[in-house]
């Protein structure tokens, strides 16, 4: 079966195309530029170089975050359209599990870190069972100095990957002896190959409409507009 998978929950915008076992090809941009006018003549130029057409597309595969609230509602509203009008299967995969995929001869636990600004992080933790990719801890947003001091309780060895783990050099000084860091640009960079491979081992969406990208924060518009509306409804509460 061939699949069209898309990755648009970060800076880096990868599409990649697969059938069964094997890589056709890939595109990974890394330029700052929107996705919305990048993704569509991405998928568009790959689809040409493979000489594929949609019609013989089977499934699309997503990266439905977390990750950057503009890239992930791009990208899953393109997959979710490209689905629904093929008629074909649609997958979600979780962003920090493509990230953790690429750290394969790694024993203990794998911990994907994307920014998200003000000294947090997207985060959770991976590691290979089995020749299968298990979720430890449920991806999160959370302060990285909160999850530094909850992974140096742990004893198996960990290791972060992702490009962000450079915004955050300084916090990763003196780390515990069990706890490093990944180097190698190739691991810390979006793969469209291991977000086709994870595609394998996850279960496809049943309600293609009704999915949303998995946001885990709320955008500030978002926050701000709730915090407003919270003290509003605590001044009336307090004047009844």
């Amino acid at each position: 079966m061939k699949s069209l998978a898309i990755d648009t929950s970060n800076q880096i915008l990868t599409v990649s195309l697969g059938d069964d076992d094997q890589i056709m090809g890939s595109h990974l941009l890394a330029i700052k530029k929107n996705h919305s006018l990048s993704l569509m003549p991405t998928v568009d130029q790959l689809m040409k170089e493979c000489g594929v057409t949609p019609q013989e597309l089977g499934q699309i595969v997503i990266a439905k975050g977390p990750g950057s609230y503009t890239g992930l509602r791009i990208g899953v509203t393109t997959a979710k359209t490209l689905a629904w009008t093929l008629g074909i299967e649609l997958t979600a995969v979780s962003s920090l599990a493509v990230l953790a995929g690429n750290v394969t001869d790694f024993p203990g636990y794998i911990v994907p870190i994307f920014n998200a600004r003000r000294k947090n992080v997207y985060t959770g933790i991976y590691q290979w069972r089995e020749n299968q990719l298990v979720n430890v801890a449920e991806d999160r947003h959370t302060s990285l100095a909160d999850w530094l001091q909850k992974l140096k309780k742990e004893t198996e060895k960990i290791i972060f990957v992702g490009e962000d783990c450079a915004f955050f050099a300084t916090e990763f000084q003196h780390l515990p002896a069990n706890i490093k860091v990944c180097e190698d640009s190739v691991r810390n960079t979006i793969n469209g190959l291991t977000l086709l491979n994870l595609a394998k081992q996850t279960k496809k969406i049943d309600k293609i409409k009704e999915f949303i990208p998995n946001y885990l924060k709320l955008v500030e518009a978002e926050e701000k507009w709730l915090e407003s509306h919270e003290s509003l409804e605590k001044k009336y509460v307090k004047k009844i």
